[in-house]
């Protein structure tokens, strides 16, 4: 197909645009408290809502494009983004800007598995379909990287609602060129959407995911967390017993059975969900510890962005020489080193010691993500390519969530622990994070704030290391796996390869 580069050029910019709102939001929120007057528990639902409409709806819409058409499917998302962001834009109130960001994660849930299912069927040589994988996780990546730069861009000149209105313009690009460029793709042999396994899968998603993040907000004692967490677990428990009595079931419950596809969402799963505490954990060390700007921490973070879309790029040639099972843990070793010398960071920092650390990290992420993606993709039928994509992105949203749940909770824990408050200080809100901290400390004479800093900097610096621990065993020990579990897959996987082996 001529057109086959263009159509992935429309597959990342929409992919790019996903990721770099997912960012964006978190220099923002503080904006809300005093625009909007949010209250604590609405920058929670502020926050949490995009990614519990996305994550409940992805599996949904994954085979709804492989039903009604990918390309059909992710116009429908694309205009339904772009008209989202400008409701969220100029939201006048907490409540219509969580209902808006309820909109953004749908409309999301639409775009994510179609981008990603499209180059699955545009691609079909091997060799370009990894590289094509490649260039798209690369640029997933780099949205990550971009947003808190271009957030920060935005937020020293404008108001909170312009880090929405990036989206407008973007989304055009994506519907305009999709009508030009993408062909349409769907299962010929698809049946209807069973509504009960819609329902199931929906609740159980969003339940897990909401337990996790409350979790991590409050404790696991709290009886909503608990209920929710026990309600999801057995949500999905029905649902995959469901899907083994359909003829057409949302998620082919057989393809769990190929040891590439489950080790790849696996070693996906557990590798988002230890470094997305190095989001979390970056953000609060170089703006708190160190005192930078959110611009200036953007910046700091952005090397290590684009460089995992480097070595999205050269994973594919990487395999030729070190096998699938070789790349995978070759990245995850990569995150593993940097997470050791993450436990070395202190209160002052040479930025030139921590760049190709990062560099290093960044790249190792480019070849895990990229290699898992494609073996996800080539063992499942083209035909299914929407739903397998869809289990793939809801398996890294649901690692995300994780990760900055329990690895949050360890470096929360680890500060209250250590933390030695001054004589006279109020403790409540500064035991709580770091970030509670600064806010005591403004109110508070400069003696008894600067004590009050350097003692929570301390402490948080011991959650650091303790955390980055506890990230790189956890990174070495998926590294394994990857290399067990990924074994004997080929270099380069055929099409619809159904092996046992697999």
């Amino acid at each position: 197909m001529k057109n086959k580069w263009s159509c992935l050029a429309i597959a990342c910019l929409a992919t790019l645009l996903l990721s770099l709102d997912l960012t964006v939001l978190h220099l923002a929120l503080p904006r809300l408290v005093t625009d909007l007057g949010a209250s604590s528990t609405q920058l929670l639902w502020i926050g949490d809502m995009y990614g519990f409409a996305l994550a409940g709806l992805l599996i949904t819409m994954g085979n709804l494009g492989d039903r009604i058409g990918r390309k059909r499917l992710l116009l429908i998302g694309a205009a339904a983004f772009g008209a989202a962001s400008v409701v969220t834009a100029y939201a006048p109130n907490p409540e219509l800007l969580i209902a808006a960001r309820a909109l953004l994660g749908v409309a999301g849930a639409t775009i994510m598995p179609s981008t990603l299912s499209i180059v699955r069927n545009v691609f079909t040589e091997p060799g370009e379909r990894t590289a094509a994988i490649g260039i798209w996780s690369g640029m997933s990546a780099a949205g990550f990287a971009v947003g808190p730069v271009v957030g920060g861009l935005l937020l020293d000149h404008l108001w909170w609602g312009s880090v929405f209105l990036i989206n407008v313009p973007i989304m055009l690009l994506v519907l305009v060129g999709g009508v030009l460029v993408l062909p349409e793709s769907r299962n010929p042999d698809a049946g209807r959407l069973d509504l009960a396994s819609v329902v199931l899968s929906c609740a159980g998603v969003v339940s897990v995911v909401y337990a996790v993040k409350e979790a991590a907000h409050k404790g696991v004692e709290h009886a909503d967390v608990i209920v929710a967490g026990v309600a999801g677990v057995v949500l999905l428990a029905v649902f995959a017993w469901r899907q083994t009595r359909l003829a057409e079931p949302l998620i082919d419950v057989r393809l769990f059975a190929r040891r590439a596809f489950t080790a790849s969402i696996l070693t996906n799963l557990l590798a988002i969900f230890a470094m997305s505490a190095m989001m979390l954990m970056f953000a609060w060390y170089l703006q708190l510890v160190l005192g930078w700007s959110p611009l200036q921490a953007g910046l700091a973070q952005l090397p290590g962005g684009l460089s995992a879309a480097v070595g999205g790029v050269l994973a594919a040639k990487l395999i030729r020489h070190i096998g699938r099972n070789g790349v995978v843990a070759l990245g995850l070793a990569m995150n593993a080193g940097s997470f050791l010398y993450y436990t070395t960071l202190g209160a002052e920092l040479n930025y030139l010691t921590l760049l190709p650390v990062m560099v290093i990290g960044g790249v190792g992420i480019g070849f895990t993500f990229t290699v898992n993606n494609d073996n996800v993709l080539a063992t499942a039928p083209r035909e299914r390519a929407g739903a397998a994509a869809a289990v793939s992105e809801t398996a890294f949203e649901l690692g995300g969530a994780l990760g900055i749940a329990i690895l949050g909770t360890v470096l929360n824990t680890v500060y209250r622990a250590n933390l030695v408050l001054p004589a006279g200080v109020p403790g409540e809100s500064a035991t709580e994070s770091i970030a509670g901290a600064v806010g005591t400390a403004a109110a508070l004479p400069a003696e008894q704030a600067g004590a009050l800093l350097r003692a929570a900097q301390m402490a948080f610096l011991e959650g650091v290391h303790l955390t980055s621990l506890v990230t790189a065993v956890l990174l070495a020990l998926v590294a394994v796996l990857a290399l067990v579990g990924l074994r004997g897959v080929p270099k380069e996987i055929p099409e619809e390869v159904l092996a046992a082996r697999m």
